[in-house]
């Protein structure tokens, strides 16, 4: 199963949307003035150099993080607009895979996929078991699993229990920060398949940050390619590519197609200051 990479439908609502937003932690500055959409229903993929500001775009997608300066909307409304109540109702529409699962090691599987249900559902203990025992084999896990600890998993299975713990609150949008990162091929490709899988069952939304080229032309269905801003001039754009991963891997654009391709070039030099 791959992704088709066809154009955007541009019809489709915007799902999340960032309006000249900058981000900066005391004098380190990570964004400058982005501006990026995601519409509803399709999985954009964030990628870039390390530092460039994939994880901190996702972070202020869902508001983990307040900008420095500029907005951030939800379905076309800005996010300050929101009263608590409707904000946090809001914010359970998402759901988020951690870059290393972040499962409880104190909690066995089961504990850890049920533990969004008894936090924010108002549901029986055997509604929560049957949810439960759903999401572990709609990511392709056996009911044996529900009580072993973290611990005992492999990261493979841990990145399976994060994506189930994701999924137990039927989330509009997800995020999925470095996938495969630490999986070997095979299990990479596990995970980019349930991506494809769980956008196929459903009507989800998805923002991927990755390195994983693999990734990108499997799953994406729009890239957009994010550049550190001590690289660039100041009157240039952070975002230095917006489109298709076809399009990402034909660019004549030399930063884009040495990121794609993972070739140093003349970067290779700096390692030598």
């Amino acid at each position: 199963m791959t992704s088709q990479n066809v154009q955007p439908n541009n019809s489709r609502s915007t799902e999340i949307e960032l309006r000249n937003v900058s981000q900066s932690f005391g004098d380190q500055h990570v964004l400058r003035d982005v501006s990026l959409s995601v519409k509803k229903g399709e999985t954009m993929v964030l990628i870039g150099e390390s530092g460039c500001g994939k994880s901190v775009t996702m972070k202020l997608m869902m508001t983990l993080l307040e900008p420095s300066s500029g907005n951030v909307h939800w379905m076309g409304r800005p996010v300050e607009d929101y009263s608590p109540q409707e904000f946090q109702k809001e914010r359970l529409r998402f759901g988020y895979l951690f870059q290393g699962a972040a499962l409880f090691d104190s909690l066995n599987v089961f504990e850890n996929v049920a533990f969004g249900l008894r936090q924010n559902q108002d549901l029986s203990e055997s509604d929560i078991g049957q949810i439960v025992i759903e999401r572990l084999r709609e990511v392709g896990l056996p009911d044996s699993v529900c009580l072993k600890k973290p611990v005992e998993l492999s990261g493979g299975m841990k990145k399976r229990v994060g994506l189930a713990r994701a999924l137990a609150l039927t989330p509009d949008v997800i995020f999925y920060d470095e996938p495969t990162t630490g999986l070997d091929p095979i299990m990479s490709d596990v995970i980019n398949e349930l991506i494809l899988q769980i956008r196929s069952h459903r009507p989800v939304t998805s923002i991927v940050v990755t390195h994983d080229m693999r990734t990108v032309q499997k799953v994406a269905d729009r890239v957009a390619m994010f550049y550190p801003l001590i690289r660039l001039q100041p009157d240039e754009s952070q975002i230095v590519f917006e489109g298709t991963s076809f399009d990402a891997f034909n660019s004549d654009d030399p930063r884009v197609h040495q990121f794609v391709r993972g070739e140093a070039g003349e970067r290779i030099q700096e390692l030598a200051v």
